[in-house]
């Protein structure tokens, strides 16, 4: 079997959507198919090309099996609407061209949150004869609103029905969580041509395991409680909380805060916290995937955070199972489906988004509990080993892509 996979993020990028594709791909190599990925020199989130790549017209690579195809786009920082639409559709347009030079493949897959990549996929299905599938990751345009980078608009409707017509074409949605199911038959998609294949980890490379000694004595941690935030710092997780829960926490010496990650808003809230001199605030900035497992492994609670709106309690955060995988309490500021299943878990406690009142009052619960974060943390592994290993998520959606083939 051949899939062709078109994603604007792949490694050595690290966020949620490269790291799930590329798991996914390597499996479905290891399970015979031949897996080909479309994408960009990899940039994200900061929009400059990492170390050893250039943004070419046309290369290749192959990474664990997976064949790699990098195509020039225009490239920008994760910030800006205009600019980030034109960095979209310079993809939608190379991603479309390299595909048409490629064999021919059994089925051809793209995923979200943006959907100018599936535009790309839908058109190349249609010039191949080949069905399309649809990775929906996120309700795209609904999060531009949320996050308050566009308000309702003409343009914005514009977006909806594109939307929903490529929801109409695909032959199949694989939707990551049972919430946008819902959303989406709820609005007229039939609900049996939505498949659920929810995030996970990677139950090998994420283990339990004690606190890294050179990243204590790097960050002079040594006897502190570490609260790490891992991951894109962008409009949409309202990390500001997490700088006024530190002001509030300023006097407790035993208490840390670590952000790793990079994204539109990690310049602004590093301005911040050095204008309010918390010096209990670290920023580590990026890091690279072969780093991360020791970033969690510092972390004695693993913070987990969107702004309070409505369309993000659809979502179910991949560092949530990232974090149950290496034995860490989570403290999550997300309503509805990630909430309803960390108490499931057992593996940590909800807030109220965007309160930092909550957040400090969780962190000082746990900080004085050591029992407590060791059992959220056993119960977290125990719970992503029985639903959320990624070996078993890759079969499930290798399934859903030979149905559609065979079809």
């Amino acid at each position: 079997m051949r899939i062709l996979f078109l994603t604007d993020n792949f490694p050595p990028e690290t966020n949620a959507p490269a790291t799930r594709t590329f798991e996914h791909a390597r499996r479905w190599v290891r399970a015979g198919a031949k897996v080909t990925v479309i994408t960009t020199a990899p940039n994200f989130p900061a929009g400059r090309i990492f170390p050893g790549y250039r943004n070419r017209l046309f290369q290749r690579e192959w990474i664990d099996g997976v064949e790699t195809i990098r195509v020039w786009t225009y490239i920008t920082a994760n910030e800006g609407f205009a600019r980030r639409t034109l960095d979209y559709m310079s993809f939608m347009v190379m991603g479309f061209l390299a595909g048409l030079f490629l064999p021919r493949p059994n089925v051809i897959v793209s995923t979200s949150p943006q959907f100018f990549t599936a535009c790309a996929a839908y058109v190349l299905s249609i010039f191949k004869r080949r069905p399309f599938v649809f990775e929906l990751r996120d309700l795209w345009p609904d999060s531009i609103i949320a996050v308050g980078a566009m308000r309702e608009s003409a343009a914005i409707r514009a977006l909806k029905r594109l939307e929903y017509f490529l929801y109409r074409k695909a032959a199949r949605i694989v939707s990551v969580t049972n919430s946008f199911k819902t959303v989406l038959s709820g609005n007229g998609v039939p609900a049996d041509k939505i498949a659920v294949v929810r995030n996970g980890a990677d139950l090998k490379g994420f283990t339990p395991g004690p606190k890294p000694d050179d990243l204590v004595a790097r960050h002079g941690l040594k006897g502190k409680f570490v609260a790490a935030y891992i991951g894109t710092i962008g409009m949409a997780h309202g990390l500001g909380t997490i700088l006024e829960a530190a002001q509030r926490m300023k006097a407790n010496r035993n208490i840390a805060f670590v952000l790793v990650g990079d994204g539109a808003e990690r310049a602004a809230l590093e301005q911040q916290a050095r204008e309010r001199a918390l010096d209990n605030v670290i920023f580590v900035g990026s890091v690279g995937k072969d780093e991360v497992v020791g970033y969690w492994r510092l972390a004695d609670a693993a913070l987990v955070l969107l702004r309070d709106r409505p369309v993000f309690r659809h979502v179910l955060p991949s560092k949530m199972f990232e974090a149950m995988a290496t034995e860490r309490p989570i403290v999550l500021g997300v309503l509805g489906e990630s909430a309803a299943l960390l108490e499931l878990a057992g593996a940590g406690v909800v807030i109220q988004p965007e309160s930092a009142g909550e957040l400090e009052k969780a962190i000082l619960r746990l900080a004085a509990d050591p029992e407590a974060c060791r059992e959220y943390g056993r119960k977290g592994r125990r719970f992503v080993e029985a639903e959320f290993d990624r070996d078993k998520l890759a079969a499930l959606m290798l399934e859903e892509l030979r149905s559609v083939a065979a079809a």
